[in-house]
């Protein structure tokens, strides 16, 4: 191919070698493909049932996806996993941002898998406010315990959620006891006061507090403490070792003041050091103590009906508030209904009541 440049001069231009597209043609038909896969609901359970974790981990997505053609299949998936599951302990782990959540749960874990036990680590990480994913990944700080074979890690986004727990995690407790693991941690995002949500999950509640963070019994809300079916004062090493143990003393006197839980059961403090391994053991063997306490009693197994209960009302919250803000008619109000606000032409309540009386309208 021939062509003139600025001075009339002609120049000769190769054509060249033709280059391969950005991205490789293989690849994205190999990524569609794949995505268009899908297993039926009994075969999903067959292969959570067969402990396969790449089938339990595409459930999990599939419960915890936003996309209205996954739900009504996930709840399927539940419904017929929901009798399958081994008896389980369910145990929430919450507390103050620099108490070691990841490192006392990785050590934890470690010697309940050592026990014999098949554990579950439900890490629920903050959400990025852009893309709702996990902006930490829980699984990248418990190296020892990803690779363990009777452990299974899953970082899930809060993505907003109440109390920093993931939308889908008592579906997706469901879904790892149907898998066979007897032993489920739920590692919240940090201590709030909307945090208690955790407590509506688990049978036991393990609340992390650190010494040296300022006046301890002003750094939680005493709400939370009150649900503590244990605290443990974790970093109780080295030079610290004599401030843990001043803090477990408060604490102890604190709890002491407490009226006793529906559970009967009197929370004890403690300290550890996930570091050295200490203290460790003795929590385990409160936990179970503490299972076997509430199962002789009869609470075990009534507070799991209780949390039945609770979650048949979050799933009707959770499908009026999806049908509201899916409806069309809210949709195309919405815009002006803030620019409203914005301008200060109404208040909220009156906002509110414009929308709600948008979806409430019938025909159309």
């Amino acid at each position: 191919m021939t062509r003139k440049d600025e001075s009339g001069k002609t120049l000769k231009v190769q054509s060249g070698v033709s280059q391969p597209p950005s991205v490789n043609p293989d690849i994205v038909s190999k990524r569609l493909k794949r995505r268009k896969k899908k297993y039926t609901a009994e075969e999903y359970v067959s292969g959570i049932r067969s402990r396969n974790m790449a089938v339990l981990s595409q459930a999990i997505t599939l419960v915890e996806s936003r996309l209205p053609e996954d739900y009504e299949f996930a709840q399927e998936i539940i419904e017929m996993c929901l009798h399958l599951g081994t008896p389980s302990l369910r145990i929430g782990i919450t507390g103050i941002p620099g108490a070691g959540k990841s490192t006392f749960i990785e050590t934890f874990g470690l010697y309940a898998a050592g026990m014999g036990r098949r554990l579950a680590v439900l890490a629920i990480d903050p959400s990025s406010g852009h893309t709702k994913g996990s902006i930490l990944g829980d699984k990248t700080r418990m190296e020892k315990l990803s690779i363990h074979p009777n452990a299974y890690i899953r970082p899930s986004p809060s993505a907003g959620t109440l109390g920093g727990v993931a939308r889908k995690t008592r579906e997706t407790i469901i879904l790892c006891e149907a898998a066979g693991f007897d032993t489920i941690l739920v590692e919240t995002v940090g201590v709030g006061q909307s945090e208690t949500a955790v407590r509506t999950m688990v049978d036991y509640f393990l609340l992390l507090m650190v010494s040296g963070a300022g006046d301890e019994l002003q750094g939680i809300k005493r709400g939370i403490m009150e649900m503590a079916d244990s605290i443990v004062v974790t970093k109780a090493d080295g030079e610290n070792r004599n401030a843990a143990e001043t803090t477990r003393s408060l604490f102890q006197n604190a709890i002491n003041l407490f009226p006793l839980p529906q559970s009967g059961w009197r929370p004890k403090v403690a300290t550890c050091s996930a570091l050295n391994n200490e203290g460790i053991r003795e929590l385990w063997d409160d936990v179970n103590g503490f299972a076997e306490f509430t199962r002789s009693t009869g609470f075990f197994e009534k507070f799991r009906k209780q949390q039945a209960v609770v979650r048949m009302h979050d799933t009707i919250s959770e499908y009026l508030r999806n049908s509201f803000y899916k409806d069309r008619k809210v949709a195309a109000l919405i815009p002006a209904v803030e620019k409203l606000l914005y301008e200060g032409s109404i208040t909220s309540y009156k906002a509110a009541l414009m929308l709600l009386e948008k979806y409430h309208e019938k025909g159309a």
